[in-house]
C-alpha cells in the first residue's frame, strides 16, 4: 500500500471530520502536496510522505519545508479549532483532567508536540542540600538550518503574527525563520473578563506543559491581577501549577513581549521543598513561611484565594521599592527599576498554594551580567536567564554540554579530548576532589553539573542562605505591614 493511501486510511480512522465518502478527496489533498507519483516507503509514514515531495520537487530537501510540509500533513488529522473546543469544554464537564487528558493527547497524536524530538533530551536529578534538584540538557528543538537563514535574510518580512505567543499561530503555515503551526489549536477561555488561549508547548520541558496566554498582544507585567489569573487557572486546573516568568529583563523569561504563563503536571523541587520558618503577616486566614530554596522565596498557603491574592500584592507591592545595600538590594538605580517577583501557584488537597520569589535585575562593574544572574565562574553550564522552569529546579541546559561534558570526561581521564577551555578550572577542581577512574567518571561529571546548578540558583537569590542574608530577608518581612 502506497503512503499517500496509507495516509488517508489513518486520516479517516482518526477522531476529526472525514468519513470514508472523503477519501477520493483526501487522497487527491494529499497528492496536491507531496505529488501524484513516486510515493516513497519509510518505516514512519510522515518521513514517507515528506521524502515523496522532495522527490517530486514539490518542497526542497530543507528543515523548513518539511516542517511547514509535515504540520499540512498532520493538520489533516486534527479537528477544526470549535469543535476541538466544543469537544475540550463537554469533557471539562465530566472532569477537568478529562479535557485535559484529551488535549494533550491530540496534541500528541497530531505532531504538535513534537514526542520523538522531546525523547532525545537529557534528563536526571542530583541530590543537594535543598533536595533533589532536576537536570535536563534540550535536545529537542532542531539545529537552525544554514540555508534556511540565508533565505530568510532575502525575504519579505512580516509582523504577522506578532510573535509566537499570539492566538493568530493558530493554523499559521509558517515561513522561513518562523515556525509552522498548521496543526495547532487554542482551547479559549476566560480570565479577569479577558479571553486568554490555552495550547502545549511543542518542545515540553516537562509533563503537560501548558501555556497561557493573553489574546491581547502585550507586554508581560506582574501586578494584582497575575495573581488572581494564576489562581483562577488552578482552580479551573486543579492538576496543574500555573506560574509566570517575571516581568524584567535578566531574570524574566524570553518572551516578555506577550502576557503568558506556564503550567503543567510536575511536582517541581522548589514545590516539595519544606518550610524554613514560618512568619507572620499581616492578612487573616493566610500561612506564611521562608521557603528552604536557594531562591529567596515566600509561601503562601490558604483556602481562600482572595486573602492569598492580598497577601502576595502586599509582598510584592513592598518588595518593588524596598532597597538594603547591605545585601546589594536596591529597588531603583539611575531612575532605573529593578524589582519584581517570580510567582508561582499550586494546589496542595484542599489549600491553595502561591510561592513568591523575590528577583532584582541589577547589574555593576563586578557582575555586568546581572548581580543576581549566574555568575562567571558557572556560565560555562548556564548563563542564560533564570526563568519559571529553573527558578523551580529544573535546569534547562544547553545543548552543547551534551558533547562538551565527554570531552570533560576525557579530560578527567587524561585522555586525547577537545575540551573547552571554559571547563578547564572546574575540571581541575574535579580532578583534585576526586579519584576519577573510567567507571565514575561520568556520574562525577552528573553530579557535579547539578551541584553547579544549585550554585546558579544561589546566585540568583536575592537573601543569602548565610546569616547576614537571612537576617536582611528576616528585616524585609518585618517592614511588611
Amino acid at each position: 500500500m502506497d503512503c499517500v493511501t496509507q495516509f488517508v486510511d489513518k486520516i479517516i480512522k482518526a477522531d476529526n471530520d472525514y468519513q470514508e465518502l472523503d477519501r477520493i478527496y483526501l487522497y487527491n489533498r494529499i497528492c496536491a502536496l507531496v505529488g501524484d507519483d513516486n510515493h516513497q516507503i519509510d518505516d514512519d509514514l510522515k518521513t514517507a510522505l515528506l521524502k515523496t515531495a522532495v522527490v517530486n520537487q514539490k518542497i526542497t530537501d530543507n528543515q523548513t519545508e518539511k516542517e511547514i510540509l509535515n504540520d499540512q500533513l498532520m493538520d489533516f488529522l486534527t479537528p477544526l479549532p470549535s469543535r476541538v473546543n466544543q469537544k475540550f469544554w463537554n469533557l471539562y464537564q465530566k472532569s477537568p483532567s478529562a479535557a485535559t487528558d484529551y488535549f494533550y493527547q491530540l496534541s500528541q497524536d497530531n505532531d504538535y508536540i513534537k514526542v520523538k524530538a522531546i525523547a532525545k533530551n537529557i534528563a536526571y536529578s542530583v541530590p543537594t542540600e535543598y533536595g533533589d534538584i532536576e537536570i535536563t540538557i534540550n535536545l529537542s528543538k532542531p539545529e537552525k538550518d544554514p540555508k534556511a537563514i540565508a533565505l530568510a535574510g532575502k525575504s519579505k518580512q512580516t509582523g504577522y503574527p506578532k510573535c509566537q505567543l499570539c492566538l493568530e499561530n493558530e493554523g499559521y503555515l509558517g515561513r522561513l525563520g518562523y515556525p509552522a503551526r498548521s496543526n495547532h489549536r487554542v482551547i479559549r477561555l476566560t480570565l479577569g473578563g479577558q479571553t486568554w488561549g490555552f495550547q502545549y508547548s511543542p518542545y515540553a520541558y516537562f509533563n503537560e506543559h501548558a501555556i497561557f496566554l493573553n489574546k491581547l498582544h502585550q507586554p508581560m507585567i506582574i501586578n494584582q491581577h497575575t495573581f488572581n489569573n494564576l489562581l483562577e487557572l488552578i482552580r479551573l486546573f486543579p492538576q496543574y501549577f500555573v506560574g509566570s516568568n517575571a516581568d524584567l529583563p535578566i531574570v524574566g523569561g524570553s518572551m516578555l513581549s506577550h502576557d503568558h504563563y506556564q503550567g503543567g503536571k510536575h511536582n517541581f523541587p522548589m514545590m516539595k521543598a519544606p518550610i524554613q520558618r514560618e512568619i507572620t503577616l499581616p492578612v487573616a486566614s493566610v500561612k506564611a513561611g521562608i521557603v528552604k530554596w536557594p531562591m529567596s522565596t515566600i509561601r503562601l498557603q490558604s483556602k481562600d484565594p482572595e486573602a492569598l491574592v492580598k497577601a502576595a500584592t502586599l509582598i510584592h507591592e513592598n518588595w518593588m521599592n524596598y532597597s538594603d545595600e547591605s545585601v546589594d538590594v536596591r529597588a531603583y538605580t539611575k531612575g532605573i527599576h529593578h524589582h519584581t517577583v517570580t510567582p508561582i501557584a499550586y494546589r496542595k488537597e484542599d489549600e491553595y498554594v502561591l510561592d513568591i520569589v523575590l528577583r532584582d535585575n541589577q547589574t555593576s562593574k563586578a557582575y555586568p551580567d546581572g548581580i543576581f544572574h549566574p555568575h562567571e565562574d558557572v556560565q560555562h553550564i548556564k548563563k542564560e536567564n533564570i526563568g519559571l522552569i529553573e527558578v523551580m529546579g529544573r535546569a534547562i541546559l544547553p545543548a552543547r554540554l551534551k558533547s562538551e561534558l565527554k570531552e570533560v570526561e576525557r579530560y578527567l581521564l587524561k585522555q586525547p579530548n577537545k575540551m573547552m577551555a571554559y571547563h578547564k578550572t572546574w575540571a581541575d577542581q574535579l580532578q583534585a576532589k576526586y579519584s576519577i577512574s573510567a567507571d565514575n567518571v561520568e556520574k562525577i561529571v552528573a553530579k557535579e553539573t547539578g551541584l553547579v546548578f544549585a550554585r546558579v540558583l544561589e546566585d540568583a537569590g536575592v537573601f543569602k542562605w548565610d546569616t547576614q542574608g537571612q537576617e536582611a530577608f528576616d528585616k524585609f518581612i518585618g517592614g511588611l505591614k
